[in-house]
């Protein structure tokens, strides 16, 4: 069985044909999609996915880029989604330094919000986190919460380490499958097991043999086959391992 932990199933990419790329996730042994939403007005979007598609289950967030258009007023709409529909996770939020047309402030406000409504319904988070490692890292230790996935982690092993301590899983997805990132194989290859989870971030971060077209959670696999293939081990080997691990941080999938 694999989980893909980060899977964007709602996104307007797979509207034209999203049960057929469902079916082929299914058929490819990934049996549980865990859904992440992006800001409040996509939140009935979400819902009605993971609702629709089973072994889907839902987060809800406000993920950074999405920041310059919310209100603060949409906090109070996250939390009572919360208390609602009794999510997995809080999430996709988390800090990006990478853009340059959203503001950095207006962002740490959001994190640090959210942060407080996953340690009050204790939750896990699902992190956004692009040239922000140390930032999300100084929040987490100020604000505690039950842990979560560093999504699509590409800090450094030291980093790794602390997120680790925290009770993170780092989440490692299509960047792992091109030969040129080093850094990001060669903590693939070198982590604890149980610190690793499997994602796509479909349609984004397509893997290398997609020449940069639509990803899809189908793909997952693959995936496994490069982190088993990394690792020394078996697809199966991964499947258990990475499972277990988004279980642990994960108790609602």
């Amino acid at each position: 069985m694999l989980i893909d932990t980060h899977c964007h199933l709602d996104a307007a990419e797979f509207d034209a044909d999203r049960d057929a790329v469902h079916a082929a996730a299914l058929a490819g042994g990934v049996q549980r999609i865990v859904v992440p939403a992006v800001a409040v007005d996509g939140f009935p979007k979400a819902k009605t996915v993971v609702e629709r598609y089973p072994g889907c289950v839902a987060a809800y967030g406000i993920h950074p880029l999405y920041v310059m258009q919310a209100k603060e007023s949409d906090l109070a709409v996250l939390r009572a989604w919360l208390a609602t529909e009794k999510p997995v996770a809080v999430g996709e939020i988390g800090l990006d330094s990478y853009v340059t047309d959203v503001d950095p402030v207006r962002q740490e406000f959001f994190f640090v919000e959210q942060l407080k409504l996953a340690r009050e319904f204790d939750l896990p988070v699902l992190l956004h986190v692009r040239r922000a490692v140390d930032q999300i890292l100084k929040h987490l230790r100020r604000i505690r919460v039950r842990g979560g996935i560093a999504h699509a982690f590409n800090g450094s092993r030291q980093q790794a380490d602390e997120f680790i301590k925290l009770g993170f899983k780092l989440g490692f997805g299509g960047a792992m499958t091109f030969s040129g990132s080093t850094r990001i194989r060669g903590l693939a290859a070198e982590l604890p097991a149980d610190a690793i989870v499997l994602e796509t971030d479909a349609p984004d971060i397509p893997p290398a043999w997609l020449n940069g077209g639509r990803n899809a959670p189908g793909e997952l696999p693959r995936i496994a086959d490069v982190l088993a293939e990394l690792r020394g081990i078996t697809r199966a080997d991964i499947a258990a391992a990475s499972s277990a691990a988004a279980r642990a941080v994960m108790p609602g999938i």
